[in-house]
């Protein structure tokens, strides 16, 4: 099996940071919007959810070790015509945790279509970056008609493909399982450097880069670890094929240290050959974390997919 070095593991799973190899990746810090707690009706240990603006409804999910805080930019611009659900996940940026080692996504999973159906959500767009993708993904598989629209941002529907072709969840499985007992043991400090080391693989923005040790220290580490060990272990191509939901993956290219255009554009036209009408689009100039190296590029991304 072909193991593709830390840098290009680094850009794509927003995380823990490892000595074996994984990175973080987090917004900079940006002041968040205006924003209210989702009704009271709806409560969870799962994930939280900010409610901004009105209109058709967008759901936003961060990835692995992100803030909520990585859309700020989109929901100052869509919440003058969208109500835009800006999801926190639970044990991430202090969002509390109380799940040890247990499962992460597929329980994410349930909890956002309880929050569809509870909230009388019409069939939503969700934007989802990096692991939030994937589980919006698995959202629109197992809930067929609950997500009028999905755009992946820079994710794949099986994250150990980046180890090579023929990796599967039988082989991802041990080698999950060793990476989430190395990041629970790793000392603080050795923690610490290692994100402010891998850094910046993960976006071109020096406030991006000095944002990572910062957030990825206010995440549970045991909920890191749940939540890579289950990325790397849910493959959701066998799902593809029957998929009715219209899906938009953005994927990130960058000549200067981050993924070389023709290893992305084959690795995601491979990834998702068997989603009926995908629409795949590269963004140049831009490493893990689209929405902040490529701005302007990425609003009009969304405003296309909205539209």
């Amino acid at each position: 099996m072909i193991v593709l070095n830390p840098r290009a593991w680094c850009a794509l799973v927003s995380g823990a940071a490892l000595a074996v190899g994984l990175g973080v990746a987090v917004q900079a810090r940006a002041a968040e919007p205006a924003a209210h707690t989702a009704p009271a009706a709806f409560a969870s240990d799962r994930l939280s959810v900010q409610v901004v603006g009105s209109g058709p409804d967008v759901i936003l999910i961060p990835g692995m070790a992100s803030s909520r805080e990585v859309w700020t930019a989109q929901a100052e611009r869509l919440k003058a015509t969208h109500r835009v659900h800006l999801v926190q996940l639970a044990g991430f940026v202090g969002e509390p945790w109380s799940h040890g080692d247990g499962a992460f996504v597929q329980p994410v999973v349930d909890e956002l279509a309880r929050y569809v159906r509870e909230q009388k959500l019409s069939q939503p767009a969700v934007i989802g970056h990096s692991m939030g993708a994937l589980i919006g993904l698995r959202l629109a598989q197992d809930h067929p008609g609950l997500v009028g629209k999905l755009m992946s941002v820079d994710s794949l529907p099986f994250f150990s493909a980046l180890y090579g072709p023929t990796a599967t969840v039988e082989t991802a499985t041990p080698i999950a399982a060793n990476m989430a007992q190395t990041l629970i043991a790793m000392p603080g400090d050795a923690f610490a450097a290692s994100q402010a080391q891998t850094g910046a693989g993960m976006a071109r923005d020096p406030a991006m880069q000095e944002a990572i040790v910062r957030w990825s220290l206010a995440s549970d580490r045991h909920a890191i670890a749940a939540a890579m060990r289950d990325v790397m272990t849910t493959d959701a191509r066998p799902g593809l094929a029957t998929m009715t939901t219209p899906v938009t993956a953005l994927y990130a290219a960058d000549a200067d240290g981050g993924a070389p255009a023709a290893m992305a554009e084959a690795l995601w036209g491979r990834e998702y050959a068997t989603l009926p009408g995908v629409k795949l689009i590269r963004v140049d100039d831009s490493r893990h974390f689209i929405m902040a190296d490529q701005p302007e590029r990425f609003g009009e991304l969304v405003d296309a997919f909205l539209e």
